[in-house]
């Protein structure tokens, strides 16, 4: 018999805890938006935390690690600017507008849109049972959405419009980032792309924000310090780690409790309202989700 610290079951918990961090994001950025804090200094306060963890990983990663390549610094720098800096700035100015709870099923969707681009660039094939996928995804989507809507329109098609930017940057960030993780491995490739996304957004920062920017309550850094530990450097090499263990398929499966882990965290920390719409339309998102999931994985297997 396996003990529980075989390495399917350590791979299985690495990624339950990346998709529940992951999902824990947006939780703390709605709590430090209470304090009236612009997208941008948020935004770099979070980098300016976790990026002492991943330079370190840097380093350690090398030893004994082959050299990067000129291919291979472009494509760390063109996939850390669009994976993690562009859709980390779309998905904290779409929360300004939108639930956590609709924010994380919008950026969920990258799965369905890894397909259609897919099938547009690669001219891979949509089934039956893939359309049917989307529809249902996409249906989910528009049921939170029209709930949210009634609660509050403000501000909720542009804040909606923003998320599903920074989903769409992250599904061609996965496109890309295939072969450059072959052969740098998924660990060190996190550290790198993480790297110069962190840089990304305090230049960012350092151009558009005056240094007083930074003197903020008690209140934020404590948030940002737990936004930065635990929902940007933990989950980053958890679902690394996780990867390296149980596949991506598997770890993509197990991220589809993140949107349902969100809207319970919501309604927990953010008060935000848990009705039978907001389920039925995870539910829905979730299934659409799976469907393709489950689809990549019976090849592999």
């Amino acid at each position: 018999m396996p003990s529980i610290f075989s390495k399917h079951t350590l791979g299985l918990l690495f990624a339950l805890v990346s998709a529940i961090g992951f999902s824990a994001k947006a939780i703390f950025v709605k709590l430090a938006y209470v304090d009236q804090i612009d997208a941008t200094t948020l935004l770099a306060l979070r980098m300016i935390m976790s990026v002492p963890f991943f330079v370190v990983a840097i380093f350690w990663q090398k030893q004994g690690a082959a050299a990067l390549h000129g291919r291979d610094w472009l494509g760390v720098l063109l996939l850390g600017l669009l994976g993690y800096y562009l859709a980390s700035m779309l998905d904290f100015l779409g929360l300004q507008y939108i639930s956590a709870g609709l924010e994380r099923l919008i950026l969920f969707l990258y799965p369905t849109m890894v397909v259609i681009i897919s099938a547009l660039v690669f001219k891979k094939p949509i089934t039956r049972s893939i359309w049917l996928a989307l529809v249902l995804s996409y249906a989910g989507i528009a049921l939170v959405f029209v709930h949210d809507f009634s609660l509050s329109g403000d501000g909720l098609w542009l804040g909606s419009a923003l998320v599903f930017a920074s989903a769409l940057a992250y599904a061609v960030y996965l496109i890309g980032a295939g072969h450059i993780i072959e052969r740098l491995g998924s660990m060190r490739f996190t550290a790198y792309v993480m790297t110069v996304a962190c840089i990304a957004c305090i230049l960012q920062f350092l151009v558009l924000n005056p240094l007083s920017d930074l003197q903020q309550p008690a209140r934020v850094y404590g948030l940002t310090v737990g936004m930065a530990l635990f929902s940007t450097v933990m989950p980053a090499f958890a679902l690394a780690a996780a990867m390296r263990r149980i596949g991506s398929m598997q770890t993509s499966m197990i991220g589809a409790l993140g949107p349902v882990a969100t809207i319970y965290l919501a309604y927990i920390f953010l008060g935000e309202s848990l009705s039978l719409v907001q389920f039925l339309g995870s539910l829905l998102v979730l299934t659409g989700v799976l469907m393709i999931s489950l689809r990549k994985a019976r090849p592999a297997a």
